[in-house]
């Protein structure tokens, strides 16, 4: 699941006519970067809300379905309720399309690191340190694999999660927060370190740093 449904207001005038995801990166869309990551993983599912008919556009005759989210926003929650038609049963990657990524596909990362037996969800982090274009600090800390609220791993916007308690949700625009946080209560909300580099683009800023990031690790 790649979530590309959101306004991208970080992104100011850029995005006053043309969708964050659709958005050029070294020549190419924010959302084909992220697509890069998931070949090879059938079905994919891209969710889309603000100027949707370009994504749908974008993504015609790909193998590719598109989750139209109308007339409202769904949030990472809902927009992954809306979409497990299409999807399937059983756990799934979820991967932001607002980021991009120098070092090993970070989906190969969280399939080796996934153990179902002691997760509901896995996420992918990195350092600070290694978080370029990040504004503020991290999200949370990471210890013995399992996370917790607040220290300086940040969130790649890469996981797995299980999807079965989507169904008991009765909103329909929610976060995954609440998946994350009953997670944490049971001890089963878990995180891995990529060893690479990532970079935010979700700011205009972002955008000439991820190209000088995939030019530097071209070299």
């Amino acid at each position: 699941m790649l979530f590309a449904a959101g306004f991208g207001t970080r992104m100011g005038a850029l995005t006053a006519d043309t969708p964050k995801p659709l958005l050029p990166v070294a020549g190419r869309p924010l959302l084909d970067h992220a697509l890069d990551l998931t070949h090879g993983l059938s079905p994919r599912v891209v969710n889309a809300h603000y100027r949707a008919e370009q994504v749908v556009r974008h993504l015609a005759g790909t193998d590719v379905h598109v989750s139209v989210e109308a007339p409202e926003i769904l949030d990472t929650g809902g927009g992954l309720k809306r979409a497990l038609p299409l999807l399937g049963p059983g756990p799934v990657f979820t991967l932001n399309t607002d980021a991009v990524w120098s070092g090993p596909n970070p989906l190969d990362i969280l399939r080796a690191a996934w153990s179902p037996d002691q997760m509901d969800a896995l996420l992918l982090c990195v350092p600070l340190t290694r978080a370029v274009g990040r504004k503020g600090g991290g999200d949370f800390s990471l210890t013995d694999g399992h996370l917790a609220w607040q220290g300086d791993a940040v969130y790649t916007g890469a996981q797995i999660v299980k999807t079965a308690r989507l169904a008991q949700v009765e909103e329909d625009a929610f976060s995954l927060h609440r998946l994350w946080n009953e997670a944490l209560t049971a001890g089963r909300f878990c995180g891995v370190t990529y060893p690479g580099t990532w970079c935010d683009v979700g700011h205009p800023e972002g955008i000439r740093l991820a190209e000088d990031m995939l030019r530097h690790s071209a070299t």
